[in-house]
């Protein structure tokens, strides 16, 4: 058996090179640009040809359904076995982000010296006490399941948390404790939206918001704001797209992409418009809460008139506390609503880690906002920042809202859209400006179009100062002269 098992591991690893040196041979190419010539934005990317053999590869409408098969070698002989997904799965589309990322991480494994400015991930370590935390509870044995909903102990915490900084009155049991922000968000829209109902989102937005309602079989309805306007909602536009159908309008500030922060005064009159619709609810999104650059302030949604009742707070550990691979964000509201959500966690993932939730409690003992650690974090953010605006704002044709909170840029680069470039072809709009920063540059960004503004590109200045100007040197040397002629 030993045997059969060191053999059975060879032969894994042998597979796993064979598949990795196909996957990275473009890279072997000796014209060092040529190496990214084919990079792509779009899903395909990612895809590994695995040989599959299609026998009937047809497509067939039969109640949105798409038809595959593939012939299937057993010991009774050939068979075809339907690969078709459900069309629930295929009207989603994979998040961008993601795929940025991964392929700049791949690049970078394969020793091209790339910048990664795509990630949405503080670049500090977790505060030690956080982690010191964690590591206690492992030590003392705390590994096994919580209930669903998340510790008693952590659930309290929450509470006193959202009543001290957020003006909000919550019990425990009106608290749910999820894997990530992410998860808190997607399980407040399935538990909410019917199939047809609208969620109505501002743009630019969080590139999983439209998907997350595409899942519920829900309607992403968009609603465009203007780098002018610090792309905050006009709540004029908001009331004119308000139907029978509206069931939830999903705000986020401080924002990603954008780093807007809304004033108290525009979300005033926001939930105005909100209160005068008895359908409608509101998902505030407030995992940058503490990351948010003075005089700008935060306001909490759910604590202007009236509001409470029908809002649904998402909040959570990943970017204040960098504790992105810790895993926890959390919901509060109705307690109708969050038992709601509860139930679809209890048959999707069960409760968060045990780890990190004596973690998270930690985190909530520091201090006000996160106290001292987490203000050296955003000073150390808003100095980024500040460079970057400055650095671009002499950057000829480039277009600035500046940031109020989270760590991103998102910067109108259209005035470069049109340009011929020998040797790359036409840039069109963000996405291949993009693959040319990638391969000119060698900076990975993410196109604006996945946040649904083609117009713009987001940097993030989650990186070290000195990462930042190595960034900011190549880009502005990559674009320069770059600009089409205006015509006359």
């Amino acid at each position: 058996m030993p045997a059969a098992s060191s053999y059975s591991l060879q032969t894994c690893s042998s597979s796993a090179r064979s598949i990795a040196s196909k996957t990275t041979q473009p890279l072997a190419l000796t014209d060092h640009h040529q190496r990214f010539r084919s990079l792509s934005f779009s899903s395909q990317l990612h895809s590994l040809d695995l040989s599959i053999k299609i026998a009937d590869s047809r497509r067939e409408l039969d109640s949105n359904r798409l038809n595959a098969v593939v012939r299937a070698q057993s010991s009774l002989g050939t068979m075809e076995v339907d690969i078709s997904l459900s069309p629930r799965v295929n009207s989603v589309k994979p998040s961008k982000t993601v795929a940025i990322t991964d392929q700049a991480t791949s690049l970078v494994q394969a020793g091209v010296p790339v910048i990664r400015l795509a990630a949405g991930e503080p670049d500090f370590d977790t505060p030690a006490v956080i982690a010191e935390a964690g590591i206690n509870a492992i030590r003392e044995g705390y590994t096994r399941y919580t209930p669903n909903a998340g510790t008693s102990e952590l659930r309290s915490a929450i509470c006193c948390k959202l009543k001290e900084e957020n003006g909000l009155s919550y019990t425990p049991d009106q608290i749910l404790v999820s894997n990530g922000a992410k998860q808190s968000i997607l399980q407040a829209v399935l538990a909410v939206c019917s199939p047809g109902d609208e969620v109505l989102i501002p743009a630019p937005f969080w590139v999983s918001y439209p998907e997350m309602a595409r899942l519920a079989d829900a309607t992403p309805v968009i609603l465009p704001t203007q780098i002018s306007d610090n792309f905050l909602l006009d709540p004029k536009l908001l009331e004119s797209k308000l139907t029978e159908k509206s069931r939830l309008l999903i705000l986020c500030s401080p924002s990603n992409p954008t780093g807007s922060v809304y004033p108290r005064k525009l979300l005033e009159e926001i939930a105005g418009i909100v209160a005068r619709h008895p359908r409608l609810l509101v998902l505030s999104d407030e995992i940058y809460e503490h990351i948010i650059y003075s005089p700008a302030t935060h306001t909490s949604f759910a604590a202007l008139h009236g509001m409470w009742e029908r809002t649904l707070t998402v909040n959570g550990f990943s970017k204040a506390f960098a504790m992105t691979g810790w895993r926890l964000g959390y919901l509060a509201g109705p307690k109708h609503f969050v038992s709601a959500c509860n139930k679809i966690q209890s048959q999707f993932t069960s409760g968060a880690s045990s780890i990190s939730q004596k973690a998270a409690v930690a985190a909530l003992e520091m201090g006000y906002a996160g106290g001292e650690a987490v203000a050296t974090m955003v000073k150390a953010f808003r100095e980024r920042r500040d460079f970057l605006v400055k650095g671009f704002r002499e950057l000829d044709g480039v277009k600035i809202s500046e940031p109020q909170g989270a760590f991103y840029l998102f910067l109108d680069f259209s005035s470069y859209y049109g340009a011929e470039i020998d040797g790359f072809g036409k840039i069109d709009g963000s996405e291949s400006l993009c693959r040319y920063l990638l391969d000119k540059a060698q900076v990975a960004l993410v196109p604006g179009d996945a946040f649904g503004d083609d117009t713009c590109i987001r940097i993030s200045y989650a990186a070290s100062l000195s990462t930042l100007q190595a960034a900011f040197e190549r880009i502005k040397k990559a674009l320069v002269t770059r600009r089409p002629p205006v015509p006359v």
